[in-house]
């Protein structure tokens, strides 16, 4: 344990049950806080891929004033690379002020030095809603949610109200569980999406650890065309704030608006738990997904990505457009057999902080 700036503030590393505890019961009252910041996030990485945890917890006189959850990404023949955090758009630092903030990033680029790693990603975001002349290259989509389900689908334009029907009248139908039936439903209906889009899958245990993990604050929605499962998508809570990290649909059953069952199924009972913030994700701004998610209401807000470690404070990391080799291999892969994907693919996944 190491004294750092104000004198009486300690910072060390989350490596107890006790100090977990005390973590999510931080995260569960900081205004700021999303729902990765929750400590199961970090776990699930733990566990499912091996990487290692470097979170930070900052106390004075043993009370909770700051959290900054970090993954020391361990790679093959290469340094590690310090993350907060991998596999979702944000894992910036909580804190009671921005003294903390400083003294917890601090730290832990003290750790990075002592680690022989030299790149920290480090995922913040703004408070404020962009609008299209700012233009950022990524942005999160949030969507303020009303008292009430019924509030919110009074509050969305007739085209919108007509697609949420149209899957109705298709004969689609959904369930919200955690169980095993489910969570493969899931993870079949994404692997397929995976392929098609040429990316490396995520291991069907990283799912099952979140659940694991997250408990009463996970949630699965499967939508169904009679009993084949053609939609599914996973979201995940704190507090009153709730995220869809993933979901997907099977393409040849778009045709029926599954995905617009689904969303609707996943805020409809966001609303019923008394949520007021469901975050879409990350999108580009003004592309296909920005457009889906805007049409629920959603606003953007500007995605900041930094290395810590840069001279330059505010580096951009967000990702542009893709390189012609990442055509390539995303292309290739998508022509790979399912089994194959789902087999390697979680190996290479694990090295791939988004």
């Amino acid at each position: 344990m190491n004294n750092s700036s104000p004198t009486s503030l300690q910072i060390q590393l989350v490596t107890t049950t006790e100090l977990e505890i005390s973590w999510d019961s931080y995260v569960a009252n900081h205004a700021k806080a999303a729902p990765y910041h929750k400590f199961a996030w970090v776990k699930s990485i733990e566990q499912t891929y091996k990487h290692q945890n470097v979170s930070l917890i900052a106390t004075i006189d043993n009370k909770v004033v700051g959290i900054l959850p970090c993954i020391a990404m361990l790679k093959p023949l290469a340094k590690p690379t310090f993350c907060s955090l991998p596999f979702c758009d944000i894992g910036y630092a909580l804190s009671d002020n921005h003294e903390i903030t400083h003294a917890l990033k601090q730290h832990a680029l003290a750790q990075l030095t002592a680690a022989n790693a030299h790149v920290f990603e480090y995922r913040d975001t703004q408070d404020s809603v962009v609008n299209e002349r700012d233009k950022p290259i990524k942005v999160r989509m949030l969507l303020t949610l009303p008292g009430s389900a019924d509030a919110l689908m009074e509050g969305f334009k007739s085209k919108l109200r007509s697609q949420i029907r149209k899957a109705e009248k298709n004969g689609l139908t959904y369930t919200i569980n955690q169980n095993s039936q489910s969570i493969a439903n899931f993870y079949t209906i994404f692997a397929k999406n995976m392929r098609k889009l040429g990316s490396p899958v995520h291991s069907k245990q990283w799912f099952e650890n979140l659940i694991n993990h997250y408990g009463s604050d996970v949630f699965l929605a499967v939508v169904y065309k009679q009993a084949i499962p053609i939609g599914a998508g996973l979201i995940i809570r704190n507090a009153k704030k709730v995220a869809i990290p993933w979901a997907s649909t099977d393409a040849d059953y778009n045709y029926l608006a599954p995905n617009m069952m689904l969303y609707w199924a996943l805020m409809q009972h966001a609303c019923e738990l008394g949520c007021t913030e469901f975050d879409f994700g990350r999108s580009t701004f003004g592309e296909g997904t920005f457009k889906f998610k805007q049409q629920w209401g959603a606003e953007p807000v500007a995605l900041l990505w930094s290395d810590l470690n840069s001279s330059q404070t505010e580096s951009e990391l967000t990702p542009g457009q893709p390189s012609t080799l990442r055509k390539f291999v995303e292309t290739a892969w998508s022509h790979l057999p399912l089994g194959l994907t789902i087999f390697l693919g979680p190996k290479i996944r694990k090295y791939i902080s988004l």
